[in-house]
């Protein structure tokens, strides 16, 4: 028997351009700057500098202490 080369159903890829971007504080000057340059990392094709920025607006504490 023939071993199988193909899977038996397609492969379902997500849209990596279709995710839920970290809610940025709205009196965070720090998160207003990084939502800026994201936006213009994103216009420019610095897909790297707009996922840098994402993670750093999750992980900012937003003038808290943690």
């Amino acid at each position: 028997m023939a071993p199988e080369t193909t899977l038996p159903e397609p492969v379902n890829l997500t849209d990596p351009y279709a995710h839920n971007d970290p809610a940025p504080s709205p009196d965070c000057d720090v998160c207003a700057e990084l939502v800026k340059q994201g936006r213009e990392a994103r216009e420019s094709g610095d897909l790297s500098k707009v996922t840098d920025c994402l993670v750093e607006i999750s992980r900012h504490s937003h003038g808290r202490r943690t």
